[in-house]
């Protein structure tokens, strides 16, 4: 005779939870992901969408409109670029080193978040301006700042440089001094190290910082319109380009340029996303 094993018995209830079960938040998450960014994205496209396919081609990749595609994204991608240059030294030098001012060096790098866009604007365009404190000194040798792209690009360097410092600053205090220690004892010099060591790591997050970063400058209006000058396909971004379009109360045409701005918007973050993932699952092999 064969002795039947007892199995434990699974609980009929289960235990009470404080936190909200599953359902529940995934309820209220995606109702509220639908109201705040599903339903007015799908209203731009609905709103374009009567201009018919030939108008939307013909308004939202018109010369003027490539041309502050161009400057828009272009000047965006540049400016992250050296955001991630820089916001990783910076980033570097708060966790690695203490020195006198630490805290007031700390706080200035989350001040683009807290300075209203317009008056950051202003202030650069005072300074970059050819009779500003930092312009006239540039002018002389050829380099105009205020109302050229290269403007552009510095008010975007200047509303970008928080997303990748605060990015790459918690990840980097995770990687000890213990590991650097470790390769030096292994022979590796600080290069080494660095590219080696500490660059694997901090990689998933510096590309973090470099998508907000850019996703950020994509959209920018507010700092940019000061300095820019907004000369049509020279110093015109796309979101002023918009503004355009409505003070024309031509609304189809301003959302069939926001759907363009959307879609390649869209479709370069599921780039950087697809490289985040890339860049993880090398740091786990």
């Amino acid at each position: 005779m064969i002795a039947a094993i007892a199995l434990p018995r699974r609980p009929l209830l289960r235990a009470p939870s404080v936190i909200p079960g599953f359902g529940l938040t995934f309820g209220f998450t995606l109702a509220w992901l639908c109201l705040v960014v599903l339903i007015p994205l799908s209203a731009v496209f609905i709103r374009s969408a009567g201009l018919g396919f030939q108008d939307f081609i013909d308004v939202g990749f018109s010369a003027r409109a490539l041309a502050a595609y161009r400057l828009s994204f272009g000047a965006a991608f540049g400016a992250a670029l050296i955001n991630a240059v820089f916001g990783l030294l910076v980033a570097w030098v708060l966790v690695r080193y203490d020195f006198a001012g630490k805290r007031i060096v700390n706080a200035l790098v989350d001040l683009p978040f807290a300075l209203p866009t317009a008056v950051a604007g202003i202030a650069l365009t005072a300074l970059y301006a050819g009779n500003g404190w930092i312009g006239q000194f540039l002018e002389p040798h050829g380099i105009k700042v205020a109302y050229t792209p290269l403007g552009v690009v510095i008010a975007l360097v200047f509303i970008g440089l928080p997303f990748v410092v605060r990015s790459v600053e918690p990840v980097l205090a995770d990687v000890g001094h213990d590991v650097e220690e470790a390769a030096a004892s292994l022979g590796a010099n600080r290069w080494q190290t660095f590219r080696r060591v500490i660059l694997p790591a901090i990689l998933p997050s510096l590309l973090t910082g470099f998508a907000l970063a850019f996703a950020r400058g994509v959209g920018e209006y507010g700092s940019v319109i000061f300095i820019a000058g907004n000369m049509p396909f020279v110093s015109e971004i796309a979101p002023l380009l918009i503004i355009t379009q409505l003070e024309q109360y031509n609304y189809a045409g301003a959302t069939a340029i926001a759907a363009v701005m959307l879609i390649a918007s869209f479709l370069l973050l599921l780039l950087i996303n697809a490289l985040q993932i890339w860049s993880r699952r090398r740091m786990a092999s």
